[in-house]
């Protein structure tokens, strides 16, 4: 029996949900936010960019403190991160207070978003690390739905209680927070720091059955390899190109327009004409197709490959966006209209880059240079986030919603043909197959 496995599992996918949580409680709440403070739309771009700009330094910055001190103990800084930002935003008592306890859950959220596939992988046998992996992203969505729905259900009882909104994330905090406590160390930072006799113990507890020497004996290769090849600069021929590569992925997928739903939705339902009620229940319905088609999608990757997906998916996006933009721009805003056509997107987007792009990142780079490689293009994913979640309250105002989605359209269709061009198919090939090909 793996019970223990997938409770340890379950434990670390929880990074995972507040990581979701974190980013997606603002969207029902910016609007309540912006009027007890009295922001304008720089700031209100500001409130909500800051937890990214906390994000990028989690992200960048969290490798070496988990090297030294192990996963375990700064998933267990990470989730008290959490807990103090769900704290200070509910409690804020000016939006100083409010914006440094955004910061700090921004920490959390890029700290958590390596620390948890990292956790997950280190603990997973091979022949499950993949679908174990997996659970973390489903775990994201799922902390996004929570958001949204929990945003709704405060929204419907306490009408406009913001605090109650990010006081509610103080309970998957706390559990998360407690649960660390009864979980193992990853048997790989055990073998990384000499405690060998510790890692057998764990390799035993969490994979009862498994050959323990070979597990070992792969860990203490794989530690020998990185050893090798980490002083290799990764900004020379023939690594440049990839470097390129990584970070135009993460760039496309900001400008998809992804995460200005994710933010911005409950305020642009309101612009369209929607009360305040009806809009949190649209982005409840967002959550609800964000998760379903991400389940779908995890089904469909290694079937139908990662670039079918995302031609499927551009081709899917670059309609609706577009029909989305041509709603706004003629004034055609009626709900069942807007409603359809965000569904529709968010739909395409689950079932393509939402799965996909995290895959290619851990795929697409040689061994030597794999863990900087996809630090490199989450880095470029959370700065191209932060940057349009800044600007996008101050476009929008200057020039309307729908031009703003045009440009997400364009940026979708050139994406097609990026994809085209400078990805390959990884799809039923090993690593080493995917690094001649790449390299070549």
């Amino acid at each position: 029996m793996r019970r223990y496995l997938y409770f340890v599992t379950f434990v670390a996918a929880l990074g995972g949900l507040m990581f979701g949580f974190e980013t997606a409680v603002i969207n029902g709440a910016i609007h309540y936010v912006s009027e007890a403070f009295r922001l304008d739309a720089f700031m209100k771009g500001f409130v909500v960019s800051t937890a990214l700009a906390g994000c990028v330094i989690g992200a960048l910055f969290i490798g070496k403190p988990g090297d030294i001190y192990g996963r375990r103990f700064m998933l267990k800084i990470m989730a008290f991160l959490f807990l103090f930002s769900m704290i200070g935003t509910g409690l804020a008592p000016n939006i100083w207070i409010f914006i440094a306890a955004r910061f700090l859950g921004g920490i959390a959220v890029g700290g958590a978003s390596v620390l948890t596939p990292m956790y997950i992988s280190e603990v997973a046998p091979p022949k499950l690390r993949g679908r174990l992996v997996a659970t973390n992203q489903l775990a994201i969505v799922t902390g996004i739905l929570v958001a949204f729905f929990s945003d709704y259900i405060i929204d419907s009882v306490f009408q406009g209680s913001w605090r109650w909104m990010f006081l509610a994330g103080v309970i998957p905090s706390f559990v998360f927070g407690i649960l660390l406590f009864f979980i193992t160390r990853s048997p790989r930072w055990l073998m990384k720091v000499n405690r060998e006799d510790e890692a057998r113990r764990v390799i035993e507890r969490v994979n009862p059955g498994v050959d323990v020497d070979e597990m070992i004996l792969s860990i203490k290769e794989s530690l020998a390899f990185e050893a090798k090849y980490k002083h290799i600069s990764i900004f020379k021929k023939p690594y440049f190109r990839l470097v390129l590569i990584g970070v135009a992925i993460g760039m496309f997928n900001q400008f998809a327009g992804i995460n200005v739903i994710m933010y911005y939705s409950t305020d642009i339902f309101r612009d369209a004409g929607f009360s305040a009620e009806s809009a949190l229940l649209q982005s409840v319905l967002i959550g609800l197709t964000n998760l379903l088609f991400t389940v779908i999608a995890m089904t469909f990757i290694d079937r139908f490959g990662r670039k079918f997906l995302l031609y499927i998916g551009s081709v899917g996006m670059t309609v609706f966006l577009g029909l989305f933009s041509w709603a706004f721009i003629t004034d055609n805003k009626s709900g069942f209209i807007l409603i359809t056509l965000l569904i529709g997107y968010i739909a395409f987007f689950a079932f393509s880059q939402g799965a996909v792009i995290w895959v290619i990142l851990s795929e697409m780079f040689p061994t030597s240079i794999r863990a900087r490689g996809a630090a490199i293009g989450s880095f470029s994913h959370w700065i191209f986030n932060f940057a349009i979640a800044l600007l996008f309250p101050v476009v929008s105002a200057k020039i309307g919603v729908g031009w703003v989605f045009v440009f997400f359209t364009i940026a979708t269709l050139l994406s097609l043909v990026f994809y085209h061009f400078a990805l390959v198919e990884t799809k039923g090939k090993s690593l080493e197959e995917i690094e001649k090909i790449m390299l070549h």
